[in-house]
């Protein structure tokens, strides 16, 4: 199960510094970002996050927005993920004596 955990932890901070990269991209290369290379292979790295964002937000939302929706996802992915492994360290950790 800790592997587990520290698998999808680390899926989701390669996600998250995808998402860092893309933004900064973003603000760099301007109206050519999609002629770029690395910006196109952060968005293939993103994709699934937010198609996942896509899925599960009503129509109301709008489709330049679920960039903030993927990237709160992955946020509280993080922070739940990061839990569970500090359980598990401190459930097999003997009781100092």
């Amino acid at each position: 199960m800790y592997e587990i955990i520290v698998i999808l932890k680390a899926l989701t901070e390669v996600a998250g510094v995808a998402f860092f990269g893309q933004g900064v991209l973003w603000l760099i290369a301007g109206a050519k970002r999609d002629q770029n290379v690395v910006y196109n292979l952060f968005k293939i790295l993103t994709s699934p996050v937010t198609r996942a964002a896509r899925a599960i937000t009503p129509r109301v939302i709008l489709d330049r927005h679920i960039w903030l929706v993927a990237i709160f996802l992955l946020a509280v992915l993080w922070i739940v993920l990061t839990a569970f492994k500090i359980k598990i360290v401190l459930e097999n950790t003997p009781a100092a004596s």
